[in-house]
């Protein structure tokens, strides 16, 4: 096959006449998109700037002081200086503890009810109002209703108290993201184990739940985390000590607390202690999202 004059010039007419596939600034969308573009990349940045200015005083202030010391030795009184927060640190793993121990399993079944069991109901539906509802519950009411519950009851501040408290704030996260997670297993593959014989039971426990599982440990270790740094409830419920921990029904110290009554202190000591408390507490909660993170991108 020739190729004649004429097919050249139509090919080079074609060229010429062809759209640009380079981007113009000077067409109105194309101005538009940048403009809107570097708009929302200079809000990002305004509000990363609080976050990031927070971030960096609590290196600063708080990582000089960092030290085993502070893990190992009880908090200073008065005008007393060294000293560490390693109570506290042992007595908030042990309410968030409790708490978890107390959440996790209510809020994983209560997640199943909803979620696969019973999820249209009217009871489901009440459920699922008060549980977010309890979201947005304040937290210091939660610990003047524990405080009134056990506290009074017992005759003593303790961590079991303090536990349950954190386990009331931990429960409607753990529920909703657990009804969530559940919610999301594809509908063939609970038919496809009702078709080979199981029942309702065996394909919520060996097929539903370990689908969903890592939705679930994503909403598990966001209620750890924000029970880690919870203060309010704690105040009622748990006090504060400036011993070690010897018993579950006794004044328990945590982080949170010592940060509080830390920083209201005249002593340049405690309040370099509060920073470093306040740091460490961060690196526990940015632990508890990291893994919740990693549990959420998990493929079951």
């Amino acid at each position: 096959m020739s190729i004649t004059a004429d097919d050249i010039s139509r090919a080079a007419i074609g060229a010429r006449t062809a759209p640009s596939m380079r981007r113009s600034f000077t067409e109105s969308r194309n101005l538009r998109s940048f403009l809107l573009t570097a708009f929302v990349w200079i809000l990002a940045i305004i509000a990363a700037i609080p976050l990031f200015s927070v971030l960096y005083m609590l290196i600063s202030q708080g990582g000089a002081r960092l030290s085993l010391d502070l893990f190992t030795e009880l908090p200073p009184a008065g005008f007393m200086q060294g000293g560490g927060f390693g109570n506290a640190i042992i007595g908030t793993l042990v309410m968030v503890g409790i708490g978890a121990l107390i959440a996790i399993p209510v809020g994983v079944m209560g997640g199943v009810y909803l979620g696969a069991i019973a999820p249209d109901s009217k009871l489901s539906a009440g459920i699922r109002f008060v549980a977010k509802v309890l979201t947005g519950f304040p937290s210091i009411l939660v610990g003047i209703f524990i405080f009134g519950l056990l506290v009074q009851a017992m005759g003593t501040f303790s961590a079991l108290a303090g536990g349950v408290a954190l386990a009331m704030g931990m429960l409607s996260t753990v529920m909703l993201t657990s009804e969530q997670a559940i919610r999301m297993v594809p509908q063939r593959m609970k038919d496809a184990a009702t078709g080979i014989g199981c029942t309702s039971t065996q394909t919520v426990w060996k097929v539903v739940l370990p689908t969903a599982l890592p939705g679930i440990l994503t909403g598990v270790m966001l209620g750890i985390a924000s029970a880690a740094g919870e203060s309010a409830p704690l105040l009622f419920t748990a006090l504060f000590s400036s011993f070690w921990l010897e018993s579950l029904v006794e004044p328990t110290a945590s982080l949170s607390i010592l940060i509080y009554n830390f920083s209201g202190m005249p002593f340049p000591n405690q309040i370099q202690l509060a920073w470093s408390a306040s740091l460490v507490l961060v690196l526990i909660v940015l632990v508890f999202n990291i893994l919740s993170r990693l549990f959420g991108s998990r493929k079951v």
